[in-house]
């Protein structure tokens, strides 16, 4: 339990500086608002400096999250918002350091990619550690707990998302607003990637008059496990036996080949699956 706890904060801190890198380093030189409390701190960074008085992005993020620690505190799962405080907590403390780290590019549409790429693994990172870092998403978790129960927490956090994105459209117009929601399109793309896990699999679903010897092959050609379940096809009202296999993408080509050469009237359905656990693939103590 103490190895995982061990695990869980080393991804929560490798995740927040990444998170943190990818805003101070490509999103703020471009004023690319994203979203988050970040956004609103970018917001404010820019008209304060200009103003003459600069208030840091850390620190804005930093007094954001007070309040809603404050509340969280008093709503929340202990264990969840432990684990919370110190992603927000870490998070801060590298925007203060990155600040002064070297931008690597002016280019808006490199600062969209590969910020959203090190946003995103980063991100994803916390998600797998079962962590947060704070903003919008302890403000969803609030808001549910409190007025918004019939809402999952994932679209409270979107609308509070795409406020933030919008006052970005009002303050800096709306060429970096297309590129912070290519941005963020990227973030949610490699977030969900890093949690998932790449080694994405297919599942095929086949119905056949010669579902046995279909097993059979898938059995000994493919030395893959396959399930049979009960269907019933509502236009003939007859009860026929479906197989399901899971198989990796390498194979999908040769599981085809099987099943159309033993019945070239086959009904088959492929879908993708992001994660397989069990005997042939991956352990399930390795996607925790």
């Amino acid at each position: 339990m103490r190895q995982r706890q061990i695990k869980d904060y080393l991804m929560i801190t490798i995740g927040g500086f990444l998170v943190a890198y990818a805003i101070m380093a490509f999103w703020v030189p471009q004023n690319l608002v994203t979203g988050g409390l970040s956004g609103i701190a970018i917001i404010i960074a820019y008209y304060t400096k200009e103003a003459g008085f600069l208030i840091p992005i850390w620190f804005t993020t930093l007094a954001l999250n007070i309040p809603l620690f404050i509340i969280g505190f008093k709503t929340l799962k202990k264990g969840t918002i432990i684990r919370t405080l110190y992603g927000a907590l870490f998070l801060n403390f590298m925007l203060f350091l990155t600040e002064f780290m070297p931008v690597p590019s002016t280019d808006l549409l490199t600062g969209a990619i590969f910020g959203g790429v090190l946003a995103g693994i980063g991100t994803g990172l916390v998600f797998r550690a079962s962590g947060a870092t704070g903003g919008t998403t302890l403000a969803a978790a609030i808001l549910k707990r409190r007025f918004f129960r019939e809402y999952s927490v994932a679209k409270i956090v979107f609308v509070l998302d795409v406020s933030i994105v919008l006052a970005g459209l009002l303050f800096f117009g709306p060429v970096p607003t297309m590129y912070a929601v290519m941005a963020l399109f990227v973030l949610t793309k490699v977030t969900d990637t890093v949690i998932e896990g790449l080694a994405f699999s297919k599942a095929a679903f086949i119905i056949s008059k010669q579902s046995d010897s279909i097993a059979a092959a898938i059995l000994t050609d493919l030395d893959r496990g396959v399930t049979q379940l009960s269907s019933r096809g509502m236009f003939t009202k007859a009860d026929q036996p479906m197989l399901m296999c899971v198989v990796t993408s390498k194979e999908i080509v040769q599981l085809k080949e099987l099943v159309y050469t033993k019945d070239e009237k086959a009904f088959m359905i492929v879908t993708d699956v992001h994660e397989v656990l069990g005997e042939g693939f991956k352990e399930a103590k390795e996607s925790l």
